[in-house]
């Protein structure tokens, strides 16, 4: 087994590629996931967790953010087939 899992990421605006080990990537690993769905997974987490502590754990207004987490909330539960709340167990 390789050491290393390379994964490239493209967008509508640029590319990028991203090297983990390829252990983590196993370890992370549900049943029969692809190493890019154990991505894809880490990046939804990661960025539910930002824009939900931007808006819930940060001073100042945040009122523009709130549908943009919102949404992301919703894209989450789409693909966990249950809400941040269910799966982080942090609420408010």
């Amino acid at each position: 087994m390789p050491e290393t899992v390379e994964l490239h990421i493209d967008g509508e605006d640029g590319e990028d590629t991203v090297t983990l080990p390829t252990e983590l990537v196993e370890m992370l690993r549900e049943g029969e996931e692809s190493a890019a769905e154990v991505v894809g997974d880490l990046a939804m987490f990661g960025c539910a967790q930002r824009i939900h502590a931007a808006v819930h754990h940060s001073e100042g207004d945040t009122d523009d953010l709130e549908s943009v987490e919102q949404l992301t909330m919703d894209l989450f539960e789409k693909r966990f087939g249950a809400s941040y709340a269910e799966l982080t167990g942090h609420q408010h």
